[in-house]
């Protein structure tokens, strides 16, 4: 049997071969619903399938997006790498995820894997690229969205959403209870990362505390950003005479850590410790009791970054607020804060 072409597309449709790639490629140029339905049909009467190969080497595009992530077993992670690639699929794009394992040179590994495979363009959650990292996305004159993380300094397009503000809308709802202060459990730089989301928590959490006239002095508190290091720091803190009566985490995994430091200490949530988290990932609803925490739009969030990558207005430079999409922040309430 013949290979069917796009000429044979465009012979039963009725139209030119320029509006079938219009349609294949949802772009660059719109076509009307009724077009677009015939050739549709089309495709689907002949068993037409694009040579996406062919497509690649012409375009030197190809319909691929890099993501590169720090941990993809971290639940956040996993969940906005699964946003973007529903958000992607219905751009008519493949997503190629790697981890960087919070690691510069690992970072470096994947950039160049996915810049070779000649990808659309890269959505980096990253602390900002290191600068052989900056270096790889210059020489390839690579498209270019950071998502989650915009670190001071680093001029790429950036989608974030409002962290100092969702931290002090957490940590105020504590102290609304009553609780005489709130401790924070942080990460573990020694220097704040400006741009950073955990850096931002913690600068949320001050200034709640400092609108409350509380003192944040030998209230913060250090864990990497996992369930399994924050449940160790959590023994060791719950455990001691000076136990506090409220932790705000900076992340969801870290405060299901707590959860579970609690439960092990027989200590009542909240009866005798109130907890809340930033992410909301699905697993908070889950834990016992449901965790109080702080959302974000991430479906829209990686529709955003998606939109931009793929956008060719991406290049053209503005300010830098301008060149940052911020999504707000949303309480969500549950029994672990002490609410019934």
């Amino acid at each position: 049997m013949a290979k069917v072409t796009r000429d044979d597309v465009a012979r039963l449709a009725g139209t030119s071969t320029a509006v079938v790639s219009y349609v294949i490629n949802n772009g660059p140029r719109p076509v009307a619903p009724a077009t677009r339905e015939r050739v549709l049909a089309a495709i689907k009467e002949l068993g037409y399938r694009p040579d996406r190969v062919a497509q690649a080497m012409a375009s030197r595009r190809t319909d691929l997006i890099g993501v590169v992530v720090p941990d993809a077993r971290q639940p956040f992670f996993a969940e906005m790498a699964h946003a973007v690639e529903q958000a992607a699929a219905e751009r008519g794009k493949m997503v190629l995820v790697g981890n960087s394992d919070y690691r510069n040179e690992r970072e470096v590994h994947y950039l160049r894997a996915f810049l070779g495979m000649r990808v659309s363009g890269l959505i980096l959650v990253s602390q900002g690229p290191s600068e052989r990292a900056a270096a790889e996305i210059e020489a390839w004159d690579a498209r270019v969205v950071l998502l989650h993380e915009r670190p001071e300094g680093i001029d790429d397009v950036a989608v974030v959403t409002d962290d100092i503000g969702g931290a002090q809308l957490a940590t105020r709802h504590l102290l609304e209870h009553g609780y005489p202060y709130v401790a924070c459990l942080g990460g573990v730089e020694s220097t704040p990362v400006i741009g950073d989301p955990v850096t931002d928590h913690v600068e949320g959490w001050r200034r709640a505390m400092r609108e409350a006239g509380l003192s944040t002095e030998g209230r913060l508190f250090k864990a990497l950003y996992n369930r399994y290091d924050a449940y160790n720091v959590a023994l060791k803190l719950l455990a001691g005479p000076d136990k506090p009566p409220a932790i705000f985490c900076s992340t969801d995994d870290q405060a299901i850590g707590v959860l579970r430091a609690a439960r092990e200490l027989r200590i009542d949530v909240p009866g005798e410790l109130a907890v809340a988290g930033f992410d909301d990932v699905k697993e908070a609803a889950l834990t016992d009791p449901p965790l109080t925490t702080v959302s974000s739009d991430r479906p829209a969030m990686a529709r955003a970054a998606v939109d931009l990558v793929l956008d060719d207005g991406l290049r053209v430079a503005g300010s830098r607020r301008e060149r940052v999409k911020q999504f707000p922040s949303a309480l969500i309430v549950r029994r672990s804060c002490g609410c019934s």
